[in-house]
């Protein structure tokens, strides 16, 4: 298919996208030389994609901050592979991506809850704590605001009610709390836990919550 398009429009318009191809291949490879050497580094098993920059779309987002056995884990993996490949540099990029977390909820309980990487960030803080407030998130993650609070609104959704905000709506105040939900049942033993649209994240009428609404 590459082949022909190259052929009817030319290497340029096919240049990113051989470059996207030969990208995932050479991730594959590399994933798989890292696994026989750092399989679960910090008890994590970190599954990495490179992307090289100018072939796949890009955004200026700062890196948030990640819990620290994931850190470890992408310490690990930055070492192998800038020990392999010489003067290149690694830009994490923490607002893509996803993780899957073994949650423990009461009576025994297990999910694995497939997240977001900041949904992962954000459910580990509660290992230390039942319950958290909003600024309290905010600065031990550092995730932008208006994704911290769309992806902190997607854990409380009824479906989907890991935790537990304190206001009542669909919007997050500014003086929020979040509570593990401990009593959350699920018919599935894998959960895939969706982002809220940023239209539901508008407070309806009267209420006073402060979710962002559309960017302008």
């Amino acid at each position: 298919m590459i082949a022909r398009l190259k052929t009817e429009c030319g290497y340029q318009f096919t240049s990113k996208l051989e470059g996207m191809f030969t990208d995932m291949r050479i991730s594959k490879d590399t994933m798989q030389k890292y696994r026989e050497e750092n399989y679960f580094v910090g008890g994590v098993e970190l599954d990495v994609n490179m992307l090289t920059t100018g072939y796949w779309p890009t955004a200026t987002v700062i890196p948030c901050r990640l819990p620290n056995e994931i850190v470890v884990g992408c310490e690990a993996f930055e070492s192998f592979y800038l020990s392999k490949h010489t003067g290149r540099k690694i830009q994490w990029q923490t607002h893509l991506g996803t993780a899957d977390l073994k949650a423990t909820f009461d009576k025994g309980r297990r999910y694995d809850l497939n997240v977001s990487t900041y949904q992962m960030t954000i459910l580990t803080l509660f290992n230390q704590a039942d319950t958290l407030s909003l600024e309290a998130i905010r600065e031990a993650r550092l995730i932008p605001e208006q994704d911290l609070r769309r992806h902190l609104l997607s854990l409380c959704t009824p479906k989907h009610r890991v935790l537990r905000k304190s206001s009542k709506g669909k919007g997050i105040q500014d003086g929020e709390e979040f509570t593990f939900n401990a009593a959350y049942t699920s018919k599935l033993r894998r959960v895939r836990v969706p982002l809220v649209s940023v239209r539901e994240m508008a407070p309806k009428g009267g209420e006073g919550g402060a979710g962002g609404g559309p960017g302008g």
